[in-house]
């Protein structure tokens, strides 16, 4: 009877090792394929971006070729001509604009979240629908008694105006995230903070918002880019001095051609901010989108 189970559990147990191996083998070449699939979706998206600045060093009529020319000299001539045209005045109206928008709207988000949050206000769902309901209308729909009204105020091509404006446009986006990043706070660390008798305000900032801070570095972020590309407002309502940045570069089209190379040297030059507003808040960008995915 031994001899015969022996062999069996024997068996057994190189199945159970062939199994496993196996099931190894399938993971180790499913992470493989994974891996591979994520560098090519990564190269796909970069790739337009990887052009647009390599083209930046080509000459105009190298960059306008009808075959892509790779093997061509390069040179920073299109990055000295886009200044002379002007581009470090919009890109300090840009930065201005989009900076104090995104902090007036990171001021006035906070709280409000936290009132609709932790301490929510008497009728806070009517009061969380109003503001998401501002962003139901496109700006499309209301440029033009816009335009009139600051026409007749004597307030086109303001740069305040439009910070303004880039406030509304933002807000409700930026208390919606933050409403759910308040969401996450623990009752009890609130509960705690009430008992020890601190006031609202203490309570916001000293013991809710430490544990938000990714997510308000992730919602500036956003806010930030927005602002800072935003185009139709600053088409239609600036001119000369407060023209930011998406608006020159729509300049480099025109009747008599495209200026590919210049344009890809300005396109190079405008996305510089955002890369580094962003390599700057990355580890608070990944754990503020993060937050609220576990429950």
């Amino acid at each position: 009877m031994t001899a015969v189970a022996e062999p069996t559990r024997t068996n057994e147990t190189s199945s159970a090792s062939t199994a496993r191996t196996g099931r190894k083998g399938g993971f180790r070449i499913g992470g493989l394929a994974l891996t591979v699939l994520t560098w090519l979706l990564v190269l796909f998206f970069f790739f337009p971006v990887g052009w647009t600045i390599f083209t930046s060093f080509k000459s105009e009529a190298a960059a306008a070729s009808a075959t892509p020319l790779i093997f061509t000299p390069l040179s920073f001539e299109q990055y000295a001509e886009v200044f002379r045209r002007g581009m470090g005045l919009y890109l300090l109206n840009s930065a201005a604009v989009a900076v104090l928008s995104t902090v007036v709207v990171m001021a006035l988000a906070i709280p409000a979240a936290y009132a609709l949050s932790v301490r929510k206000v008497r009728r806070w769902t009517d009061a969380l629908f109003f503001v998401i309901s501002t962003r139901f209308m496109p700006f499309a729909a209301v440029i033009i008694p816009i335009f009139l009204l600051l026409r007749e105020l004597g307030l086109l091509d303001n740069l305040t105006v439009l910070g303004v404006l880039y406030v509304g446009m933002n807000l409700p986006l930026a208390i919606w995230m933050m409403r759910s990043f308040f969401d996450e706070v623990p009752a009890a660390i609130v509960e705690a903070a009430q008992v020890d008798g601190a006031s609202h305000w203490k309570e916001l900032w000293r013991i809710a918002f430490p544990i938000v801070a990714p997510g308000a570095a992730a919602a500036a972020l956003i806010c930030f880019i927005f602002a800072w590309n935003e185009y139709f407002l600053a088409l239609l309502l600036t001119s000369v001095t407060a023209m930011t940045t998406p608006p020159f570069l729509g300049s480099f089209v025109d009747g008599r051609g495209q200026f590919l190379a210049v344009l890809s040297a300005a396109i190079t030059i405008a996305i510089i901010p955002v890369i580094i507003a962003g390599w700057v808040a990355q580890k608070r960008l990944v754990a503020g989108l993060a937050m609220g995915a576990v429950k």
